[in-house]
Order: structure tokens, then C-alpha cells, then sequence
């Protein structure tokens, strides 16, 4: 029961939901997939628990060979896959006979994909997560993105060919390259005056190249700091921005200088900058979603409307026989 990778697309890794918590005071983010929504439903699809080991490919997906049957399903960004040269259809789960190839290309909307395979991938758990942290080397298989010639062992598979997902269900990926992402104050809104909490909300940004899965970098008005930010205490550092190591948030808009970071899912766990806003992870998929040089507008939102929004995603992942 075998995957068998004949081209690895762009950094395509293997991860599970919701990755590799609890953790990060040992230096080890959650990892796991940016699009969480996306990934969940492929795995239902195919008749696995929500958070199995699937596949997430980044701008450019893989060629498969499959060496026994399996039901697969694909979902997230449109990579125009293809079963042996005839299309596939997205959030629709398919059979997969011995010896046919899986192909996906180039990303036409959204950014990543998710391949899941009935049964979910076995491979050894690091920190109680199959998920992979390239940075650390851990995870995944052999703790790195897939690599032409590798092999992923698959389990038992008892999923059903045909499932979909209603359009309604799914997360909004289009061809947009207008992303508006909710946020939630703090911890160190105050650190910005007036003026400049106006300017970090309203942007635009734009999501800059020089971002992967440990930040998304992003260019945009400058940044105005309060009071608290310049007359502080010298062991702070000298830069409005600068603070006191502390334990980094996942999601914080990390801001060093006048450069906003998000801290995504494979993110520093600690450091000396202020995180005056943080994106909830509901809404995470946006950002997986963005292609660089999309424009990012923030809106605001209380820690209770992001908790309902969470819950809101959750109750779509019920999906009919």
C-alpha cells in the first residue's frame, strides 16, 4: 500500500491536524497545514479522521504513482490535477486504480492544495505529530519536503468515491488578489499610537515574496508608536519595536522595525519585538490562500467574534453521504 512520488512539485510535506502542539516552550511550533479548512474536508472526503496525515503542495503540486488502490481527494487552491491526463474534480473524492498517476500543476487560484488519501499516510509521529518542520528537520518524512523517488506507505483505506462538498461548505478561493483578514488587538496594541493603530488596520499591505510558512512579510504605510514604545525602560532595546524576549503568539503580526511579519505555522516561538495585532486562526485559510504581491486589508474584530468564526468553520465539516 504505496505513493510513490515522481515529481515533488514545490515544497509539497506532509501534515496533520492540528500539528504539533503544545510544544513551543521547547522551540517547536504547531507546524501543520496554513489552510486547515481545506485540509479537514479532503480528509472527510475520503473517509479519514479530520486531522490525518495528508499532503499540502505550495504554488506547484506533484506527480503521483499509485502502486494499490486508494480514494484520493483533492481541495484548496485549483492546481488542475489529473487522473492519467483526464481532469479531476476538486472537493470531489475519486478511485485511484494500481499503477495510475496523480498530476497537478501550477496553482491557477489560491495558493495550496491538499492531497488526501484514504487510510492517511503512515509515517512516524515526532513530538505526537506527523507534521513537517523543515526548519528543525523533524516530521514528515525524513523531516523534509518530498523529493523525487521518495515512498509514502498509505493504510487502510475504506473511503468512498463520489463525496463532495457543497460550494457553500467550502472556504471562498478565487481568483481575487483582494484578501480581507480578520485580527484581534494585542498584545501590544498600545505600543502604536492613535494614528498608527488606524494605519496597521486600514493598510493596504501587500504580501511581499520574501515570505514561506514561518512568516508572511508584508509592505505598507508606515508605522507610528505611542508614548509607551519610546520613553521605555533601556532594557527593551532601542528600537520602538523592540521589548523584552517573550513567547511569541501564532498569528502575531510580528513588527520588526517597520516591517509587519505574520508568525504562521512553522513561526519563531520567541523574541524581542512587539505583536501589536494577532490573525485568529480561523482565519488562517486567508492567508495560506494569498499569492505574493496580493493586496491584504485587516478588519478588526473582538476575541469573541474570532471564537465564533472558529466554531462557524468547524460546523462545515459535516458533509453528507
Amino acid at each position: 500500500m504505496m505513493v510513490e512520488i515522481v515529481k515533488p512539485g514545490l515544497e509539497t510535506a506532509v501534515q496533520d491536524y492540528p500539528g504539533r502542539v503544545g510544544h513551543l516552550s521547547a522551540g517547536f511550533p504547531p507546524s501543520g497545514p496554513m489552510d486547515h479548512w481545506s485540509f479537514r474536508l479532503a480528509n472527510l472526503l475520503v473517509g479519514n479522521h479530520a486531522g490525518t496525515a495528508a499532503l499540502e503542495c505550495q504554488f506547484v503540486g506533484p506527480s503521483l504513482v499509485f502502486r494499490a488502490p486508494a480514494t484520493v481527494a483533492i481541495t484548496g487552491a485549483n492546481m488542475t490535477p489529473a487522473l492519467d491526463a483526464a481532469p479531476i474534480e476538486l472537493w470531489k473524492s475519486f478511485a485511484v486504480a494500481v499503477g495510475q498517476t496523480l498530476q497537478l500543476g501550477a496553482a491557477k487560484t489560491g495558493a495550496r492544495a491538499y492531497i488526501a488519501v484514504g487510510g492517511g499516510f503512515e509515517i512516524e509521529a515526532f513530538m505526537g505529530s506527523k507534521s513537517t518542520f523543515r526548519k528543525a528537520g523533524v516530521g514528515g518524512l525524513n523531516g523534509n519536503a518530498l523529493a523525487a523517488g521518495d515512498r509514502l506507505n498509505i493504510g487502510d483505506s475504506r473511503g468512498v468515491p463520489g463525496r463532495s462538498v457543497p460550494a457553500e461548505r467550502r472556504p471562498a478561493i478565487t481568483s481575487a488578489k483582494d484578501w480581507t483578514i480578520e485580527l484581534v488587538a494585542g498584545p501590544h496594541d498600545d505600543w502604536l499610537d492613535s494614528q498608527g493603530r488606524v494605519n496597521f488596520v486600514n493598510g493596504p499591505w501587500r504580501l511581499s515574496g520574501k515570505s514561506d510558512r514561518t512568516g508572511f512579510r508584508l509592505e505598507g504605510p508606515p508605522i507610528t508608536f505611542s508614548r509607551i514604545a519610546t520613553e521605555k525602560a533601556p532594557e527593551n532595546g532601542s528600537d520602538p519595536s523592540n521589548i523584552i524576549d517573550y513567547g511569541y503568539p501564532i498569528g502575531g503580526i510580528n513588527l520588526g522595525g517597520q516591517t509587519p511579519i505574520v508568525l504562521v505555522n512553522d513561526s519563531l516561538t520567541m523574541g524581542g519585538f512587539i505583536c501589536p495585532y494577532t490573525v485568529p486562526h480561523a482565519a488562517f485559510w486567508k492567508l495560506a490562500q494569498a499569492r505574493p504581491g496580493d493586496i491584504i486589508r485587516f478588519r478588526e474584530i473582538s476575541v469573541e467574534a474570532a471564537q465564533e468564526m472558529r466554531r462557524a468553520i468547524d460546523a462545515q465539516l459535516a458533509i453528507p453521504a
